[in-house]
């Protein structure tokens, strides 16, 4: 079994900054991707951005710059810093991992339950 837990997301000012946090546990093998996705009321979740073998990312085109994906001095931790928030970021964020389990030859793809980020004044 693997779990995928978010956290971090807060009520936050326009122009502000928050980080999100997002540990994957259990019978991992390796990861391969753990990204980040959001949704808001009456939309459907779009992606973030995304953090390839713990290298490369890719970016949404509306939060390149804004948004970055790093990892943390957390076993299978990555988090998600927001700068310069707008109000159209407000969305519950979903962390998403793709790996191997213990075995290797079996794959998961895991979300975790969301956090609620509101941007607002």
């Amino acid at each position: 079994q693997v779990h995928v837990v978010e956290s971090g997301g807060d009520l936050v000012q326009p122009g502000g900054s928050l980080r999100l946090s997002c540990t994957a546990s259990g019978s991992i093998f390796s990861i391969n991707a753990m990204g980040w996705y959001r949704q808001a009321p009456g939309k459907q979740r779009e992606l973030v951005g995304v953090m390839y073998d713990g290298d490369s990312t890719k970016y949404a085109d509306s939060v390149k710059g804004r948004f970055s994906i790093s990892i943390a001095n957390v076993k299978n931790t990555v988090y998600l810093q927001m700068n310069s928030l707008k109000p159209e970021d407000t969305a519950v964020y979903y962390c998403n991992a793709l790996g191997h389990s213990d075995d290797y030859y079996t794959t998961f793809d895991i979300w975790g339950q969301g956090t609620q980020v509101t941007v607002s004044s």
